[in-house]
């Protein structure tokens, strides 16, 4: 060899197509043996057999990176046949003067099924981690890309390939990320080895590409190291919401102390302001003042929009002691010590058929039963959060470490062409940008602690529009919904770990409890007495999941699967808006036409789309059919506002418009297809795209930052939809 690094070629042809008597062909060298026959033989499925005459292979080089001048290598080729006749054969040797591939520079090859490739490259000294690209101008034939460390012999054949390093099946493209650190000797080999039927990549029937040769090519490309960068991005980014929530905040109260200096109470919740005042001044005075400064900065009054849920009417003046419904009196513990008696619910039967309905009708329960009541939700994601995300973790954990030992990429579904490492994650980047759904979600729960400690203040002070006024106020739901969106962004970044078939709910099971949740604070907003239990509400969610998981395992091609789901989606339909139409108060044999009819007309269009077109995606589907609703009764819930003469404050209305504008936007990014775990792996390949973000974010990153952002704002809207409410008397506010 020169000092440039190339390598030996041997080449072979023999027309005979004899396969009792192959002319066999062995190559010694001064490190090892390669050895093989004519007609070359591969086996493919259903024991399917691929005879080749012309093989060609490359030499592993003895020294593939000599740093000393030219030196001479002797190679021994032996060629030998059992035959009783005589065989012709072709032999040619030659050297590969293009052996050594160079960073940003297209290599041209042609392969076939026994004419395998490979090539040499070495790390330069400013380049810690590049990506391979290969691209083939076939729509198929089934291709395997390999990256092995310097070793001979290279196994550069369809059924040893797989033995050594890291690999991927490919048909149009493929992508490999490489880093420095793994390789001690600074460069590895990349292999080409062309399967010799296309069904291993999802051909729908086993076809051979014999005689074919395909041509390619690679690319190798330098990864810059921006992770600091990336990961500053995405913490700042959403740490500015926390510094734009601060300003609103300060900007709020600021306000309300201007047009409601009557309301605040701060001076009489701290007694050190008063000693203050006096001039008594102490060590313990200056630290209640700054604690005292910091609520009237962040929480400094009863603001009008933290009205009381509780029912019925309440004293307000200081004399008459503690509310009853105040959350100071703790010996009241279950509903059934207020509402056992026959006339209450004779008087819930009453009330509820009336021709309008207002609020007070609907909130007449103590509100610490109700309260209680809503808690449950907050505690019960609490506990199926813990139970759902240990098996998750320690699962991924386990297909991370099967990926990393076996060198497998075709078991999880990245995008290659935009996939980052860092230590063990084969994708840091699918993982760093969920980061916004557990930031924004643990600022959702700033923001209602903040709202719940305002009310808990207000009906100490017996305020009297925290007892009278506005919608009642129960944070048990918002709170579930802050913890559900962390989840989401926790099990995401799990499923992306290792994003494929077996794991695929990990990555939408948060997402149809945000949804559901939001319905159902939709709904309690003007219904706090008669929404659903939290037992009740998560298991739904629970045969939701199992119905999801149930779709992607059987719902592809079988028409049984969906006739019994539309008639599970249409019944459970009516039942439940026939108990939401009735208030709770439904009893069999007294629904009316008009409400089944209407439910018919509404779930019929999903369960005919769904028989007829039968998506592949189940989860999605079903997933789709949840926010389709939510949006539905959110539209509905702002027109029927407006049609009362309600009104949209500012902030409200900016979180509307917000929503729609990052929920578009979000959409887009969607529906940008990186990978589908549907498909085969190399299908899935063919749709992997370049980073789009700071070279180091693709189009499904970017969508974790815009839906964990749209669903902040969702969430926001729920919180505040209603704040114009709390100076309106509650049996003025007509109930939807």
């Amino acid at each position: 060899f020169s000092s440039t690094v190339d390598a030996v070629r041997v080449y072979v042809n023999s027309s005979s197509e004899n396969l009792q008597y192959p002319v066999l062909f062995v190559v010694r060298q001064q490190k090892g043996v390669l050895s093989w026959q004519v007609p070359l033989i591969f086996r493919g499925l259903y024991q399917r057999t691929y005879n080749y005459q012309e093989v060609s292979r490359t030499l592993c080089p003895s020294e593939p990176a000599p740093e000393t001048g030219p030196s001479d290598q002797i190679i021994f080729v032996d060629v030998a046949s059992m035959a009783p006749f005589n065989i012709a054969y072709e032999l040619l040797v030659t050297r590969l003067e293009s052996f050594q591939l160079e960073t940003n520079k297209p290599f041209n090859f042609t392969a076939s099924p026994s004419q395998p490739q490979y090539f040499l490259y070495k790390f330069p000294q400013d380049v810690d981690s590049v990506i391979i690209k290969v691209v083939s101008d076939a729509v198929y034939p089934c291709s395997v890309v390999s990256v092995q460390d310097i070793v001979c012999p290279v196994y550069d054949l369809d059924h040893n390939v797989e033995f050594n390093g890291v690999y991927q099946s490919m048909t149009k493209q493929a992508a490999i990320t490489v880093q420095r650190k793994d390789f001690p000797g600074e460069q590895f080999f990349v292999v080409f080895v062309i399967k010799p039927e296309d069904y291993a990549c999802g051909g729908s029937v086993p076809s051979s590409i014999h005689g074919k040769l395909c041509w390619g090519q690679i690319l190798l490309v330098c990864l810059e190291s921006v992770y600091i960068q990336a990961m500053l991005f995405s913490f700042l980014s959403f740490l500015s919401f926390y510094v734009g929530s601060v300003v609103v905040a300060i900007y709020k109260n600021s306000l309300l102390v201007s047009l409601y200096p009557q309301r605040c109470f701060i001076l009489q919740s701290f007694p050190s302001v008063s000693l203050l005042i006096s001039g008594h001044l102490s060590c313990c005075v200056w630290k209640d003042l700054a604690f005292t400064l910091f609520f009237y900065f962040f929480s400094s009054c009863s603001v009008p929009d933290e009205s009381s849920s509780s029912g019925g009417r309440q004293f307000s003046s200081p004399e008459h002691g503690p509310p009853a419904g105040s959350d100071t009196d703790s010996s009241v513990e279950e509903e059934s010590d207020f509402d056992t008696m026959p006339e209450i619910e004779s008087d819930k039967n009453v009330i509820r058929t009336k021709v309008f309905l207002y609020l007070s009708d609907l909130s007449r329960k103590d509100r610490r039963i109700v309260s209680k009541k809503y808690k449950i939700y907050f505690w019960n994601i609490i506990t199926i959060a813990v139970f759902y995300a240990l098996p998750v973790i320690q699962l991924v954990i386990t297909y991370q470490t099967v990926v990393n030992v076996t060198g497998n990429q075709d078991i999880c579904y990245y995008n290659f062409l935009c996939a980052h490492p860092l230590g063990v994650l084969s994708a840091f980047n699918n993982i760093l940008s969920n980061v916004g759904h557990m930031l924004l979600g643990f600022l959702f729960l700033l923001i209602v602690l903040r709202r719940d400690i305002l009310h808990r203040r207000a009906m100490e002070m017996k305020d009297v529009y925290t007892l009278d006024y506005g919608i009642p106020k129960h944070f048990g739901l918002f709170y579930a919904m802050g913890i559900a969106l962390m989840m989401e962004g926790v099990l995401s970044a799990c499923y992306h770990v290792c994003p494929n078939y077996s794991n695929f709910q990990f990555d939408t099971s948060f997402m149809y409890m945000i949804a559901g949740l939001c319905m159902l604070k939709l709904y309690q907003t003007r219904h706090p007495d008669i929404n659903a239990s939290a037992y009740s509400a998560y298991a739904s969610f629970a045969v939701v999941i199992c119905l999801a998981v149930l779709g992607v395992v059987f719902g592809k091609n079988d028409m049984w699967f969906w006739v019994i789901f539309s008639l599970i989606h249409v019944l459970a339909s009516l039942a439940l808006s026939t108990q939401i139409y009735y208030m709770g108060r439904f009893k069999m044999g007294k629904c009316h036409n008009q409400t089944i009819l209407w439910v018919r007309e509404c779930t019929c269009p999903h369960a005919i789309f769904g028989l007829v077109y039968r998506p592949r995606d189940f989860a999605s589907y079903i997933l789709g059919i949840f926010i389709c609703n939510l949006l539905l009764y959110l539209a509905f819930y702002i027109i029927m506002k407006i049609r009362s003469s309600e009104k949209l404050l500012p902030i409200p209305l900016f979180c509307i418009v917000a929503t729609a504008v990052v929920w578009a936007a979000a959409l887009y990014f969607f529906f940008q297809t990186l990978s589908s775990w549907e498909e085969t792996p190399a299908e899935s390949r063919e749709k992997n795209r370049s980073c789009i973000l700071l070279g180091f974010f693709d189009d499904h990153d970017v969508w974790h930052f815009l839906s964990a952002a749209a669903l902040f704002f969702s969430f926001l809207v729920l919180l505040t939809l209603d704040d114009d409410l709390d100076t309106v008397r509650r049996d003025k506010i007509p109930v939807f």
